[in-house]
C-alpha cells in the first residue's frame, strides 16, 4: 500500500524564500486528503500534478490565515471547474462563519456540497474513517483552537503467500476470502486453513501532524512510535523564548518529542522566514534525533515502516 506526503507549502507566517504558507497533500492508497490549505496552494497542487478534484476531504489545523486563505478560492475553484461531488471540511469553530460571510460578499456559490464539521473537543477523537485510513484529531497548544491529526492505515486482512496462489490456482474471490481469514475448501473435500496460506499483515503506518504548537509533553502518548512524525519548527534553540511566547517549536523541541514518542522519522515544517536556509534546524535536531528531514516545496516523503 502506498503511503506518502507531498509538501505544497513549508514556511511559518507568510511565503518567503520559495517557500510557500502550510499545505500538505496525504495520499493513502490513492486517497488524497488536503492538510491545511495556505495561499498557493491551487498553484502548488497543479505545480506538484494533484488532480484539484481529488481533494474531497479536506483538514485545517486552526484558523491562522497562514493556514487557510488559500481555502475560500480552492473551494470556489473546484466548483467552477464542474465539481458535483461533495467535499467534507474538517476544522475548528468558525470556519462556517468566516466561509458564509466570504461567500455572500462575493456572490459565490458552490455547485456541490459542502459538509463542515466543526470541531470543539479537547481530547483525542476519531473523526474520519473509510476503507483506506482513519483519521484522529488532538487539541495542540497554540494561541487560537488548534488540532493535530494522525491518520492510520487501515489494514483488515492478511496477506496471501504468493505460492499458495500458484499451487492451488486461486480465484480473486478465493484470494480474498482467505486474507479475510477463512480456510480454502478444495473440491475434495480437504480443508486448508487460511494460517497456513497466509503471514501476518503488517502493523499499520500513522503519520502525524502537529503544526502549529508549543512544545508539550501530552503530545508523546498521542504520536507514540509514528512512523512519521511532522512538527512546528518554525525556531532554532536560540528563539526559545520567542517560541515559548508565540507557542510554537525549535527543533530541539521538535527532537525532543520524537526521541521520547519513539517516532521512526521526524519531518520538520512551518519555517520562520528568518532562515533561508533550513540546514541549521536540520542539524539542530539532528543532534539528538537522527533520522529527520526538512519539508520543502515539492517534496514526495514516504511514510516508512
Amino acid at each position: 500500500m502506498n503511503f506518502y506526503i507531498t509538501i505544497l507549502g513549508s514556511g511559518a507566517a507568510l511565503p518567503a524564500h520559495h517557500r510557500y504558507c502550510s499545505s500538505q497533500v496525504v495520499n493513502i492508497n490513492g486517497f488524497r486528503m488536503l492538510l491545511d490549505c495556505g495561499e498557493s496552494t491551487q498553484n502548488q497542487l497543479r505545480h506538484t500534478h494533484q488532480r484539484l478534484q481529488s481533494m474531497g476531504v479536506i483538514f485545517l489545523s486552526h484558523l491562522h490565515g497562514d493556514h487557510f486563505f488559500g481555502l475560500p478560492g480552492l473551494l470556489a475553484s473546484m466548483s467552477l471547474c464542474g465539481r458535483t461531488e461533495p467535499v467534507q471540511l474538517f476544522a475548528p469553530q468558525g470556519i462556517r462563519k468566516a466561509l458564509e460571510a466570504l461567500f455572500e460578499a462575493s456572490g459565490t456559490y458552490l455547485q456541490y456540497d459542502l459538509q463542515i464539521h466543526e470541531m470543539s473537543h479537547d481530547e483525542p477523537q476519531e473523526i474520519f474513517i473509510n476503507k483506506y485510513c482513519r483519521v484522529t484529531a488532538f487539541p495542540l497548544l497554540h494561541t487560537v483552537p488548534t488540532y493535530g491529526y494522525l491518520f492510520e492505515e487501515v489494514r483488515d486482512t492478511l496477506n496471501l503467500k504468493a505460492e499458495a496462489r500458484i499451487t492451488y490456482n486461486l480465484s480473486p474471490e478465493q484470494c480474498m476470502s482467505i486474507k479475510q481469514g477463512n480456510d480454502l475448501q478444495l473440491e475434495d473435500g480437504t480443508v486448508i486453513p487460511y494460517q497456513e496460506l497466509t503471514t501476518p499483515a503488517q502493523p499499520p503506518r500513522r503519520y502525524a501532524y502537529c503544526c502549529d504548537t508549543a512544545y508539550s509533553e501530552q503530545l508523546i502518548p498521542i504520536v507514540k512510535e509514528a512512523n512519521l512524525l511532522c512538527m512546528d519548527c518554525t525556531f532554532d534553540v536560540g528563539h526559545t523564548q520567542l517560541a515559548i511566547e508565540r507557542q510554537h517549536c525549535t527543533a530541539t523541541q521538535c527532537a525532543t518529542l520524537a526521541k521520547e514518542a519513539e517516532a521512526k522519522q521526524l519531518l520538520l515544517t512551518h519555517f520562520s522566514a528568518r532562515y533561508k536556509d533550513t540546514q541549521v534546524l536540520i542539524d539542530e535536531a539532528a543532534a539528538l534525533f537522527p533520522d529527520v528531514v526538512a519539508a520543502s516545496e515539492g517534496a514526495v516523503i514516504e511514510v516508512g515502516y
